[in-house]
């Protein structure tokens, strides 16, 4: 293994491209800082197919040793996945550390997590990720143990490790169940409560947390950096008299969001896709917005979060030249995009009139027949809906009239409380 020193290092970066797709070197070059790398030398190319020894060929090989003995560099970054046998045959090459595109990531949340949940999501995607890949440096491992009180039953270190690693994700992924389990009884009860949920999701850096700050005068950490923030955030948010939403900020996407971070973060993203609305928040100013909205997509239909509801949120408009405040909608009339700029504060009242519209036009009325026995449910539907009338049958039970929002009448449904022999529509409030 090489070392890592405790400052930052001097950082070649690699990457590979068939057809121009410099704004993925930009993004590599932003990773490499926000990780503490310091960037000396860049070595690009093109190629169809990677080496399935080196990744890179063999003239792209000595380009690359020639750079690393001529700006001293200690570590590589590669902008791409790497298999890892490809890793171990680059650091005998180059004399170098070799880090691919997964393990910056990883390394990068190692750095941003701040609660224990967060903490341990990421220690299981470093260890989920190393277990693939610990003989790329430690093959002097592969033998096995020996000296006085050392003999053991011929195993080798290499999978004494394994077995250790294993064994520290089984009590990893224990203590997120637990946590996973907390976070449903939350959620439970915010349904109780019948407040609305809105996730806020996006590419990394599209100001997620900033809005989430603005609406919520919370002080939710917000930079201008890649993955400024990892760990959920709920906050309340009163709309209206009549309205208030529950808003979760959730960690940013990114191309190629390494697997290990999604099955790791299960819980986190959960928020997303259990939400009762998304709002797509995206960097206006950003010249591959199309792109990276295609990303955030992908990621949303990994996590099955692409059926909720969503807003797009087209946001720092203040960086954009003639762009103004403004709502746009879809072919049914419904607010589908607003643009604002969350640091100023323009357009953040559209924000709210999308919520009162989204929320509070869905009202359903209902004619719902409550039998003598279901008192306890005729007191619920006082209490969560607005009972227009309250007729006496003549078997002691109760026919009512009912306006509630589409939230409340999901609750009772889906706990339930209510069968469909027991209403009948009567129109759209």
């Amino acid at each position: 293994m090489f070392d890592r020193p405790s400052a930052g290092e001097r950082t070649a970066l690699v990457h590979l491209h068939t057809h121009a797709d410099l704004d993925h070197l930009a993004e590599l070059q932003e990773l490499a800082v926000t990780a503490g790398a310091v960037p000396v030398a860049l070595v690009t190319g093109r190629r169809q197919t990677p080496d399935p020894r080196y990744f890179i060929g063999k003239g792209k090989l000595e380009e690359l040793a020639a750079a690393v003995l001529e700006h001293e560099v200690q570590l590589v970054l590669f902008n791409h996945t790497l298999t890892p046998s490809q890793e171990r045959n680059l650091e005998k090459a180059l004399s170098a550390r070799v880090v691919d595109r997964t393990g910056l990531i990883l390394d990068i949340f190692a750095q941003r997590a701040r609660t224990f949940e967060g903490k341990l999501q990421v220690e299981l995607a470093q260890l989920r990720h190393l277990s693939t890949r610990l003989v790329r440096g430690w093959t002097h491992l592969e033998r096995q143990k020996g000296g006085i009180g050392l003999r053991g039953p011929g195993e080798t270190q290499l999978e004494s490790d394994k077995r250790l690693i294993a064994h520290r994700i089984r009590q990893i992924e224990k203590r997120l169940d637990k946590v996973d389990q907390q976070r449903r009884q939350s959620r439970k009860a915010r349904k109780r409560a019948a407040a609305p949920v809105v996730g806020l999701v996006g590419y990394t850096n599209a100001g997620k947390s900033t809005l989430f700050n603005a609406l919520t005068k919370a002080n939710v950490y917000a930079a201008d950096q890649l993955f400024a923030t990892l760990d959920p955030t709920l906050r309340r948010h009163p709309v209206s008299g009549t309205l208030e939403i529950v808003l979760a900020d959730t960690v940013g996407f990114i191309r190629q969001l390494p697997h290990e971070l999604i099955a790791a973060f299960r819980s986190t993203l959960r928020e997303a896709s259990e939400a009762d609305l998304l709002l797509h928040v995206v960097d206006a100013s950003d010249d591959a917005v199309e792109e990276k909205i295609a990303q955030v997509n992908e990621v949303l239909v990994e996590i099955g979060a692409d059926s909720v509801a969503t807003i797009e949120i087209f946001n720092k408009i203040d960086q954009v030249d003639g762009a103004l405040p403004r709502l746009e909608r879809d072919a049914e009339g419904r607010i589908c995009r607003v643009w604002l700029s969350a640091r100023s504060g323009q357009g953040l009242w559209m924000l709210d009139r999308a919520f009162e519209e989204r929320f509070l036009a869905e009202r359903i009325r209902r004619t719902i027949h409550v039998g003598s026995a279901d008192a306890a449910l005729r007191a619920k539907l006082y209490r969560s809906g607005k009972v227009l009338r309250d007729d006496s049958d003549e078997f002691g039970g109760w026919e009512l009239e009912v306006e509630m929002s589409s939230t409340e009448w999901r609750l009772l449904t889906e706990d339930g409380l209510l069968s469909s022999k027991q209403y009948a529509t009567n129109a759209a409030a």
